[in-house]
């Protein structure tokens, strides 16, 4: 259903002539799915769809099961697809009362935003991650519409990936760029993402460190002082992070700090090397990640509605404190995602529709 929902969006953003040759095929090649979807007035009358007239017919089409129940998310009609966008009312109080506190935004008629996702679904020795089709779609549309031309891999082994992350850190878009998105779906344990080739004889993975030193000011220069975003869904672990326990009272300490010292200016400037940046893991360490074999990993499932639906008026490190607040609930599959490794030093808004 995902996948057909998302194969109705796109042929909506190409326009009306895309539409009609679409529903004109559907009639064509299925008779009983388009009397389904009410198309089979369209296939008798050949008169030429305007906007309108796919307006009218297209959402009769079932939404993804993840927003069913949220209608109001639904724009398929423009380019941002489920994001709620942001007014330029909204974006000019923004930038107006937190002017010093927040990451600039690049005029979006200029800027070449890229993200990358790199998705091990097959592997050699371990289970298919059944589901994962899904995640891909799911992020690749969510990026997409938040302003970023998407760049998949699949199915890797870690050098594989780390070559990816090399030649995703050179490229040139990144200088007219104002932040990026890293994405890993995979396996995963303790020590970091599992490649294809995982097995307790062969230990194939990916540090999540060598992400970081890819995208650090020294190796990814032209993403210097801009938000790197980068989003782990992978175990960390076979623990299922659940304890039971009674109600206690905790001791608090108070932390001292030394007073600040003076230093003397050598006239050489140096800058941080690691910095703006952010990682979203699925959960702590040490502790699994749980994924729905048709539905996809719930961790995605629930980021890609809040980012859907907080993009337009939250910034990215509380769009991540409502997902972590949305996994509260201990009942069912437990697990607690975590924000680590935060460099970011201001808000970094995404401003969809701007």
């Amino acid at each position: 259903m995902d996948k057909s929902r998302a194969l109705f969006d796109t042929v909506i953003r190409k326009g009306a002539g895309a539409c009609q040759i679409f529903i004109t095929y559907i009639c064509k090649e299925d008779c009983s799915l388009a009397e389904k979807l009410g198309l089979s007035a369209v296939q008798t009358s050949g008169h030429h769809l305007n906007m309108q007239d796919s307006k009218e017919v297209l959402p009769s089409f079932p939404a993804p099961w993840a927003v069913q129940n949220k209608p109001t998310m639904l724009i398929s009609s423009g380019p941002e697809g489920n994001v709620k966008l942001c007014s330029p009312e909204e974006v000019e109080r923004i930038q107006k009362e937190q002017s010093a506190e927040i990451y600039p935004t690049m005029n979006g008629s200029s800027r070449t935003r890229l993200a990358l996702i790199i998705c091990n679904e097959e592997f050699d020795s371990l289970p298919r991650r059944t589901g994962a089709d899904v995640d891909i779609i799911g992020m690749e549309m969510l990026l997409k519409n938040l302003g970023y031309s998407v760049d998949v891999r699949k199915n890797l082994i870690a050098s594989e990936m780390t070559t990816e992350l090399e030649a995703f850190a050179h490229r040139p878009e990144h200088k007219t760029s104002d932040s990026t998105f890293l994405v890993f779906m995979s396996h995963g344990i303790r020590e970091g993402i599992c490649g294809k080739k995982y097995s307790e004889q062969v230990p194939d993975i990916l540090q999540v460190n060598e992400i970081f030193r890819n995208l650090n000011t020294r190796n990814c220069p032209s993403l210097k002082d801009k938000p790197k975003v980068i989003i782990i869904q992978a175990c960390r672990g076979e623990n299922e992070g659940v304890v039971w326990l009674k109600d206690s009272g905790g001791v608090s300490e108070n932390t001292s700090f030394p007073t600040t010292e003076e230093f003397e200016d050598d006239a050489i400037r140096k800058a941080h090397i690691e910095k703006d940046f952010i990682s979203f893991c699925s959960s702590t360490p040490d502790n699994v990640s749980w994924r729905h074999p048709t539905k996809g990993s719930v961790f995605i499932m629930r980021l890609i509605e809040h980012l859907q639906e907080y993009a337009c008026s939250c910034d990215v490190e509380e769009i991540f404190r409502k997902v972590r607040l949305s996994f509260e609930r201990t009942d069912g599959r437990v697990q607690m995602p975590t924000t680590e490794r935060v460099t970011l030093t201001r808000r970094f808004y995404l401003f969809p529709g701007y």
